[in-house]
């Protein structure tokens, strides 16, 4: 039963992060993303990281999609306008995608060795304990930067939409 739903997750994920790329409303393709953080929980889940599954729920998929989708309603930001499209794009670009994929995938079935089954509750490393010991010594300048980041994307935000007002 865990591959079957490991393979729905994955395809739901999968969708999603596309559906990311070609919605042209930016609160759209926010709510896609919040849907695949969703899928990833599932998949922490499956591997038996109940911890980092509730954390990407309330971290990723709450708290960040949240400052996301405020950020996109303080923009104002309408749909993105279409252009022509390129056909030389579509030519080149849809056997370069299948050639990408083939070679990827051929490089996955023969490089990565052979993996036992996974069971539930049986992997050790996702709890409380190691993810905050990880984040506090060995990841702390990532995790402040990332934090910097976001802050200073957040003031941008806000002085770009200050200057529309005006």
């Amino acid at each position: 039963m865990d591959p079957l739903f490991f393979l729905l997750f994955a395809f739901i994920a999968v969708a999603c992060g596309v559906n990311v790329v070609l919605q042209k409303h930016p609160i759209s393709s926010a709510l896609s993303l919040v849907a695949v953080m969703a899928s990833l929980a599932v998949l922490y889940l499956l591997q038996g990281a109940e911890f980092i599954a509730m954390a990407q729920m309330i971290v990723y998929a709450g708290a960040i999609m949240v400052l996301f989708i405020f950020v996109i309603m303080l923009l104002n930001a309408g749909p993105e306008e279409t252009k022509g499209r390129s056909w030389a794009a579509l030519i080149f670009g849809v056997p370069a995608i299948i050639g990408l994929m083939g070679a990827l995938a051929y490089f996955m079935q023969t490089g990565m060795p052979e993996l036992g089954s996974v069971k539930f509750g049986d992997w050790k490393g996702g709890g409380a304990y190691e993810v905050g010991y990880a984040l506090f010594t060995e990841y702390l300048l990532p995790f402040e930067v990332t934090s910097v980041l976001i802050l200073i994307a957040i003031v941008g935000a806000i002085v770009l939409a200050r200057k529309e007002i005006d």
